[in-house]
């Protein structure tokens, strides 16, 4: 089977970061971006495709922080709707559109949720959510997607739900509600991709380099690798750091709230196929999510509550939320999940701008704020980074007076988004998209499994073209291996194999050819 290179100048590796990292200490461009989040990388690749010369800097990995805590969902804004902000579920639903129709097709599909109407969902309730399906319906109507991409809502009978969810307690279930959604199989990758086409419309994209501190001229950054610090110049900067804004930029006042997700051992709902939605008591619109995965584990999320103090590099999951969200799971299933079932836990901070109220009140609407000449981007949500990528290019091109076209990311592909090839496994296909065939060849190479399903040759891509330098980065970020701790230390040994193999270190070390 003949297989497709990257698209051109695509690739990300330690043998690029060198060359480029001198490229930008001796130099100027337009547009410095701090942070390598889904907006930030958003951010670059707005910019570069606008003919801009672009510096992308982040102090530890692409898709670090919050972007790789999401709950996988690409959503159409329903629970927007329902609180009365009608443009910010509107622009969620475009935003929705783009990803499934252009943008990431092979990363973003539609994915079946289901309510199920116990005896805790009262009828008037059921009807109520049954009208939000409908109306969001309307909005994917007029974002223009197709239902052959996004199917509309249905009522169920309970035979019915419990197919689609065997787990269910039969007694007192009058049925269900049906309702479609988009879902990333993983946030981290989506992140990836942008950053990855980012690179391929010259941006640079250099990771371990922290800024210590903005200006409108650029940047003071240290090398995370070195400790070398050295300036970057830029005739506009843009901080789009999410819940660490306020670091960079003490003007910014965020309300950081914690949502943390369980993560099941596989075998724990048999039989689930469609996600669910779960009403949270003393709640009238939020709903726990359930959501089975590619490798059998299932999700559960999430809660919303204010964190106080410094901002951690990665959030801990306490144990009030495992119960929490564990309790809410409980409340539907015939046979409850223990404790020991959660395999593992993970916790994203949103960038939420400070206000009163609760932060589970707070508002999803972004904003581009901008204070001595630096453009901050703050606020919103996974589903809409492009839009405020686009938002805060916008700002940042005005402020600076720079010569630069109109956005073009609403019809740009990422990395990975062309023809699908055939004759590749499914798994690789959902993961590298029309690169799938290029990763099956270094996959046949190198077939030794590191972790159920992920195998050496694919870690070896990650090195080669996706920017991984280190143990973590492949663990973490380019698998999601390390969401349970205990796949992460049987699989850390093999890794640190891959990372030693000549085809590794040639790239690590600089000396590819």
């Amino acid at each position: 089977m003949a297989s497709s290179p990257p698209p051109p100048d695509s690739s990300l590796n330690a043998r690029r970061r060198s060359r480029e990292l001198a490229e930008v200490t001796g130099g100027r461009v337009d547009v410095l971006v701090v942070g390598l989040g889904a907006t930030g990388a958003g951010a670059a690749l707005d910019a570069a495709s606008r003919g801009l010369s672009v510096a992308a800097i982040e102090a530890r990995d692409i898709a670090f922080g919050t972007s790789r805590w999401s709950s996988k969902m690409v959503h159409g804004g329903l629970r927007y709707l329902a609180k009365g902000q009608v443009d910010v579920a509107y622009e969620s639903a475009v935003e929705r559109g783009i990803l499934l129709r252009t943008t990431a097709p092979h990363l973003v599909r539609a994915h079946p949720y289901l309510l199920p109407l116990t005896p805790d969902v009262a009828r008037g309730q059921a009807a109520l959510v049954m009208t939000g399906y409908r109306l969001g319906d309307g909005l994917r109507a007029a974002a223009r997607t197709p239902r052959r991409l996004l199917p509309g809502p249905s009522p169920l009978s309970a035979a019915r739900t419990r197919t689609l969810a065997p787990v269910l307690a039969a007694r007192g279930l009058r049925g269900g509600l049906l309702s479609w959604d988009g879902r990333l199989l993983d946030d981290a990758r989506l992140v990836l991709a942008v950053a990855r086409t980012a690179a391929a419309h010259g941006a640079r994209v250099l990771t371990r380099c922290r800024a210590l501190e903005l200006s409108p001229g650029g940047a003071r950054v240290r090398d995370e690798l070195t400790g070398e610090e050295f300036e970057i110049r830029a005739r506009a900067v843009v901080n789009a750091t999410g819940v660490w804004a306020g670091g960079l930029d003490p003007s910014v006042r965020l309300r950081p709230s914690r949502g943390t997700h369980l993560v099941l051992a596989p075998g724990t709902l048999p039989g689930l196929v469609a996600g669910m939605h779960l009403p949270i008591p003393g709640e009238t619109n939020r709903f726990a999510l359930v959501l089975p995965q590619q490798d059998g584990r299932i999700h559960v999320g999430l809660t919303d509550e204010p964190v106080e103090g410094p901002v951690p590099d990665v959030p801990e999951a306490p144990e009030e939320d495992v119960r929490a969200l564990l309790e809410v799971l409980n409340g539907v299933l015939e046979t409850p999940v223990t404790r020991e079932a959660v395999a593992g836990a993970y916790a994203g901070l949103r960038p939420l701008l400070a206000a009163d109220g609760r932060t589970a009140d707070l508002s999803r609407r972004h904003a581009v704020l901008c204070e001595a000449g630096v453009v901050t981007v703050v606020g919103g949500k996974l589903t809409t980074y492009r839009r405020m990528a686009e938002d805060a290019v916008d700002r940042a091109v005005a402020l600076a007076g720079l010569r630069a076209g109109r956005c073009r990311t609403r019809r740009t592909p990422l990395v990975g988004a062309g023809p699908q090839p055939e004759g590749v496994p499914r798994r690789l296909a959902e993961r590298y998209g029309s690169e799938a065939a290029a990763v099956l060849d270094l996959v046949e190479a190198h077939p030794e499994e590191v972790a159920p399903g992920v195998a050496r040759g694919e870690l070896l891509w990650s090195v080669r073209h996706e920017g991984a330098l280190d143990e973590g980065d492949l663990l973490d970020r380019r698998t999601r291996i390390g969401l349970v701790a205990a796949d992460r230390d049987r699989a850390l040994p093999a890794v640190r194999e891959v990372l030693a193999l000549p085809e590794a270190r040639e790239v690590l070390d600089g000396n590819a050819p």
